[in-house]
């Protein structure tokens, strides 16, 4: 079946964080907007639904952070210094994490728009709060915050998506659910619709814009070991089992031109036995990122990076590649009762594969497919390393290094005191890198460089911005800022459309 309706000026197929601030974007500027949420309604909101919430952006200080956080407790305020994450930062880090390949118009779109975008957000309903359970430590009975971020969106990912979609609805957008776009519709080079399938059938909706933000493709396990290599197609999904690259293929089939680092992908430290695809009822709990306290072995009992080399939130993406390449795919993180208390709450869940014993050999025999002599080994070695006249701080990169192989950068403690902890880990894969190459109003352009009349994109598969890591907190606040971008660009075509129809 076939239905043109003329009443619809924008269709955003998805419905996570990036789709959303499209659909509202495109709504505030005039157009009328439906959503296309493949997903049943409870499980809603893409990946975005996943995530604990934090975003990163331009903070100057504390009159920044109140701006998006305006009720935090006066106490709380006075015992806590927020520092500064200013624009030379977030760029530096941008460039740093991707090896200085990070598309730099996009990355200034990125960084000059993280604040004005989270502004923004607050406008249309999104409630923060300052990140101190996550980001900073207390010194001296001083909060200090650390990596850059500082607030979170109250309630994490799901309260996000509540919060966005509530507000869209109260705009009259229209969501509908379990409608899985299938195909782009095309009048000559303009797309002017898509395909989609409900409930076994398919028809065709018409519009005078689409804009894909319906995530990449780290659902879909034959697209992973195609293009991320040998041994992807066995990584756990960290989120929605809806991201199956769909978008991505849609507008290739319409010639859009392929960017980015499309065998690179946002990988982490994820619970050896957790589900395949993430679990709301967990959330981001399967991931376990306080590694920079411990150390990380393997099967041969031998570690295998620096779980110090710098603040977790610029590590913590890439190494789940690393844990992936180990035999097995999987790593055990090992701690002592020195750095008990400051393992995140995440380590504290139900649902945990961890072992402790109150001897270093009683957790060697519990290590499960661990060569048991040569852990202990390393273990040995390590402590005899570690450069113990350097004071330990958890809040800077404190130089307190192990020397040995591989050398351990920062925050080395001895593994000497009972009781002792460990936690079996394996590679959770979160988004893919490799996307549509936009331009800088969400259009997506062709092989030959050129706009394609119709089509714009925001999220997860927007190609150019990530190589190789990602900063913490980048994701979200990339979705926001290039679909706001993306609805503002989508309104602006169909009003210029509109008014030389008039001439």
């Amino acid at each position: 079946m076939t239905t043109r309706d003329p009443d619809i000026d924008v269709i955003v197929v998805g419905a996570g964080n990036a789709a959303a601030c499209a659909a509202i974007s495109a709504r505030n500027n005039g157009a009328s907007v439906m959503m296309l949420e493949a997903a049943p309604r409870d499980a809603r909101g893409g990946n975005s639904t996943y995530t604990a919430g934090a975003m990163r952006y331009v903070f100057n200080g504390v009159d920044d952070v109140l701006s998006v956080v305006p009720d935090v407790n006066p106490d709380t305020l006075a015992n806590t210094d927020f520092g500064t994450y200013t624009e030379d930062q977030f760029f530096d880090d941008m460039f740093r994490v991707t090896q200085f390949r990070t598309d730099p118009d996009l990355c200034e779109l990125l960084v000059k728009r993280s604040l004005p975008t989270l502004q923004w957000m607050r406008q249309q309903g999104v409630r923060f709060q300052t990140s101190h359970g996550r980001q900073a430590y207390k010194i001296d009975g001083r909060f200090q915050f650390w990596g850059g971020l500082s607030v979170e969106v109250w309630g994490g990912g799901p309260g996000l998506v509540d919060m966005l979609l509530d507000s869209a609805e109260k705009k009259g957008i229209h969501i509908l659910y379990e409608t899985a776009a299938v195909s782009l519709i095309r009048d000559n080079n303009e797309v002017i619709g898509v395909r989609v399938r409900h409930n076994g059938g398919e028809r065709d909706l018409h519009c005078k814009a689409v804009i894909l933000a319906c995530g990449g493709f780290e659902s879909n396990a034959e697209m992973r070991a195609r293009y991320l290599g040998p041994n992807w197609d066995l990584a756990k999904v960290r989120g929605t089992r809806f991201n199956t690259g769909a978008g991505i293929q849609m507008a290739l089939a319409v010639g859009a031109m392929p960017c980015g680092h499309w065998s690179g992908a946002h990988a982490v430290g994820w619970d050896q036995n957790s589900p395949a695809f993430g679990d709301l009822a967990v959330g981001d709990a399967f991931q376990k990122h306080s590694y920079p306290f411990g150390i990380m072995i393997n099967a041969r009992g031998e570690r295998f990076l620096d779980e110090g080399a710098d603040f977790r939130n610029y590590t913590y993406a890439k190494y789940g590649r690393e844990i992936l390449a180990q035999p097995g795919q999987f790593a055990w993180q090992v701690f002592d009762a020195k750095v008990a208390h400051l393992l995140r709450d995440e380590y504290r869940i139900r649902q945990i594969t961890k072992v402790s014993d109150d001897t270093i050999e009683g957790l060697a025999n519990k290590l499960e497919g661990v060569d048991r002599d040569k852990f202990l080994k390393t273990v040995a070695a390590f402590n005899a390393a570690v450069r113990t006249n350097v004071p330990f701080n958890p809040n800077a990169k404190d130089g307190r290094a192990a020397d040995t192989s591989p050398r351990k950068s920062h925050w080395a403690n001895t593994i000497d005191t009972g009781p002792f902890e460990a936690y079996a880990v394996t590679c959770g894969v979160t988004f893919t890198f490799g996307g549509l190459k936009i331009s800088q109003d969400g259009q997506v352009q062709d092989t030959a460089g050129r706009p394609i009349p119709g089509l714009f994109a925001a999220g997860e598969l927007v190609g150019g911005l990530f190589y190789h890591n990602y900063p913490g907190g980048t994701g979200l606040t990339s979705g926001a800022v290039f679909g706001k971008i993306a609805g503002e660009g989508a309104a602006a075509a169909i009003a210029e459309t509109k008014s030389r129809s008039a001439a």
